[in-house]
């Protein structure tokens, strides 16, 4: 089979010619390049309108030269998402082609198709896949038929994240190749390696597997009017961005259990991001691949390629059904190409977070657990291990202050009524807590509705004492009896008296929340309705039917929250983070 596949969501004009029998690939683009600023819709969709039929006409001749006039078996184009003006123009070029040449149409999100080049290339079964471009960044991986969001930003992609801050200084777009420069340039210059480099003090904000962007951007732009040297800025930009992104691939590795990860979007280029992402995975003993440049960058290639897949499949599309998209979510992709294990491949019993691993040390996403001790009188050691992707002076901080918040505020949301593990020992210099083994197993080895109605009670309670958890993720939740050494909290005995008719105080009593690294203090509305939005996430990124498990979740919330918090979760759930 051989798909012409064409690609205009944003900026480049591409079109390419995929054969699957040799598995060769023929692109030819034409990028959008504006003088300063960044993508303006309106001149981006003229570029198309232009650039589009040149790029298609300079592929299929040479398709037509080798191949005959039957070169085509098949059309794909971007359907999504992207910028309205750019892909409609790809829209109509792709109808008026597969008419012409009375072959097939198929639909392809963009965003998928950067996660599919990277499998293809790779030649991974089941990997993660970190999809890192200008409008867009997030983590997908396979779960019951679709690509699940494990994490995506909050805010801005990371590409028109760093593009703020180049705006802001005067540089054209795009930003990332110049920001990338000029950090090697600074390193270079203070005759060091990144070890030696300054590293400015920036945002840097994780919230379980969600990530957000717009601080860091405020701040480099406000270090530039404060006379900081750009090269500086730049560096330490690229420093806390991309340890972010790599911070919460290994928090989706951690969840899922998987062991490879494909990196995709034309961000994934800067060969820095690529050296933490491959130390990391190398700690991890996973699998690491990014695709060459041409792949990675917005292209056509990848459109036909997973395009062909899907014409494989017999998923083409009428052309009365082939509108395009432009918030097109890649969660939204019935994946009808691929079958298979889901990514999320989780044990029995891994203590990942907490110190549930029965007989060995288990590595999490942030540290190693122990548990030392049987039965009730059983104790987790837990290391937060040093990361060697990130600065060593970002990674001292982070490590620190970690340890403080989770010995603290799991002191406190037990004072506040909330199951938790006692805290017996803090070794701030060596990053180890020493507490109570609770629980039976995490949360993500036994989802049911009495665990998910619990953690929502336990979750009301703690922001109602004004604390966040930060990633209550179904890793941070352990389940079940723990024996004698169970402590009892003042919270239990209230689930009775205000849960109603359907109360299972037994659960509550029996569900705790651990790993608090990533928790604060705060009453703001919006905090408390991302701590319900990464706890939803987790579980629909690992349960074959969320809904019941997130209804009981929710029902437990309101029993003992605020009933404005639920109201904010469904805007953060909605906001358009794929504009």
């Amino acid at each position: 089979m051989r798909v012409l596949g064409i690609e205009g969501t944003a900026w480049c004009a591409s079109a390419a010619l995929y054969d699957a029998e040799t598995d060769s690939v023929l692109i030819e683009s034409d990028p959008y390049e504006p003088d300063s600023g960044g993508i303006h819709p309106r001149e981006a969709a003229e570029h198309m309108s232009e650039a589009i039929p040149e790029v298609v006409d300079r592929v299929l001749t040479a398709a037509e030269a080798e191949h005959g006039p039957d070169a085509v078996d098949a059309v794909a184009f971007s359907r999504g998402p992207g910028l309205g003006p750019c892909l409609r123009i790809v829209g109509t070029a792709a109808r008026s082609l597969a008419g012409t040449l009375d072959v097939p149409l198929v639909g392809v999100n963009h965003m998928v198709a950067h996660l599919e080049i990277g499998r293809h290339r790779s030649g991974f079964d089941n990997p993660v896949c970190l999809n890192a471009s200008g409008a867009n960044a997030h983590l997908l991986g396979f779960h019951d038929g679709r690509y699940r969001v494990l994490g995506e930003t909050m805010d801005a992609g990371v590409g028109n994240a760093i593009d703020k801050f180049t705006r802001h200084v005067g540089w054209s777009h795009p930003g990332g190749p110049k920001v990338e420069a000029a950090a090697a340039e600074y390193t270079s210059e203070a005759e060091a390696d990144a070890d030696g480099a300054d590293l400015l003090d920036l945002p840097y904000v994780v919230k379980g597997m969600d990530f957000s962007f717009s601080g860091i951007s405020s701040a480099a732009n406000d270090a530039a009017d404060a006379g900081v040297p750009t090269g500086e800025i730049c560096f330490s930009l690229q420093e806390h961005v991309f340890a972010m992104l790599t911070e919460v691939a290994e928090r989706a590795l951690s969840l899922t259990g998987a062991d490879e990860l494909v990196l995709g979007g034309g961000v994934a280029q800067n060969d820095r991001l690529r050296e933490m992402l491959a130390a990391m995975c190398d700690a991890r003993d996973a699998d690491f691949h990014a695709p060459e440049p041409r792949f990675l960058r917005d292209n056509a290639g990848m459109i036909a390629v997973l395009g062909a897949k899907m014409a494989a499949a017999g998923d083409t599309l009428p052309i009365a059904e082939s509108a395009v998209d432009p918030n097109f979510r890649p969660d939204q992709v019935p994946v009808t190409w691929r079958s298979g294990e889901s990514v999320a491949r989780v044990p029995g019993d891994t203590g990942a977070n907490s110190g549930g691993a029965p007989t060995a040390d288990h590595r999490g996403a942030e540290a190693t657990v122990t548990v030392d001790g049987d039965g009730g009188d059983s104790r987790v050691i837990k290391r937060r291990v040093p990361k060697s992707y990130r600065h060593p002076e970002l990674d001292r901080t982070l490590r620190r202050d970690r340890t403080v918040a989770e010995a603290r505020l799991t002191s406190e949301a037990r004072r506040a009524g909330v199951p938790t593990p006692l805290v017996y020992e803090v070794d701030l210099p060596a990053g180890t807590l020493t507490l109570q083994h609770v629980g039976e197993r995490d949360l993500a080895a036994a989802l049911d509705e009495r665990w998910t109605e619990a953690v929502g009670r336990h979750l009301g309670r703690l922001h109602g004492a004004g604390i966040v958890h930060g990633d209550p993720t179904t890793r941070n939740v352990r389940v079940g009896s723990s024996g004698a050494g169970d402590a009892e909290t003042d919270g239990e005995s209230s689930d009775a008296a205000d849960a109603g008719p359907s109360a299972r105080p037994d659960a509550a009593s029996r569900t705790y929340l651990i790993d608090f690294g990533l928790g604060f203090h705060t009453g703001h509305v919006e905090d408390h309705a991302m701590d319900l939005h990464v706890f939803e996430g987790s579980v629909r990124a690992t349960a074959t039917d969320p809904e019941p498990l997130i209804a009981a979740f929710e029902a437990g919330y309101e029993a003992t929250g605020d009933g404005e918090v639920l109201d904010r979760l469904r805007d953060v759930a909605n906001r358009g983070r794929y504009r």
